[in-house]
């Protein structure tokens, strides 16, 4: 595994040669733009009518607390939403695998892994989660973190099967199958 330089944006990293797999892991959002409003839209009704009814009744300090309910709710869907920009790209090129990082302010991180030696390692936890981690020479990365457990175990099998095609193609195998007599 070889760190690649830090990268700013969302922009994948340059691939040499052919792409036998390239995948864009995001994190799951069910809640679209629309169902934001409509419950940023409950939040504010509700809030309203409660404070003006505490207002009526002359309890009116109370309508501000409903307001900074309603700006509180806002704050965390937006904190929420700059956490969903964060994604992980893995591209199989015919000389490296790489793994690719992008946090939610866009600051990336880039692996670049030997394809011909990295190992998937699909760890199942006792409390019914798993890790999925590339191996190679000591060391390891964990990808696929933002899916589901069915979702990371169909990752693996199909990132498995991408490096046993690669592994198998006949341009491949001289450079890295060890020789024999």
């Amino acid at each position: 595994m070889t760190p690649l330089p830090e990268h700013r944006g969302a922009q994948p990293l340059p691939a040499d040669g052919r792409l036998h797999f390239n995948a864009l892991i995001t994190p799951h959002r069910s809640l679209g733009r629309q169902g934001f409003l409509v419950v940023m839209g409950i939040v504010v009704g509700v809030n309203f009518l409660a404070g003006l009814l505490f207002a009526l009744k002359g309890a009116w300090l109370v309508a501000p607390f409903c307001g900074l309910d309603v700006a509180l709710v806002w704050w965390a869907f937006r904190a929420n939403y700059r956490a969903a920009r964060a994604h992980e790209t893995v591209q199989l090129s015919d000389s490296e695998l790489i793994v690719r990082h992008v946090d939610q302010y866009g600051r990336a991180k880039g692996y670049s892994f030997e394809p011909y030696w990295v190992r998937l390692d699909l760890k199942e936890n006792p409390d019914e989660t798993t890790e999925l981690r590339l191996r190679s020479h000591g060391r390891d990365l964990e990808v696929a973190s933002f899916l589901s457990v069915p979702e990371r175990r169909d990752f693996a099998n199909a990132l498995s099967r991408a490096l046993h095609e690669w592994r198998g193609a006949p341009e491949h195998m001289s450079e890295h199958a060890p020789l024999t007599q």
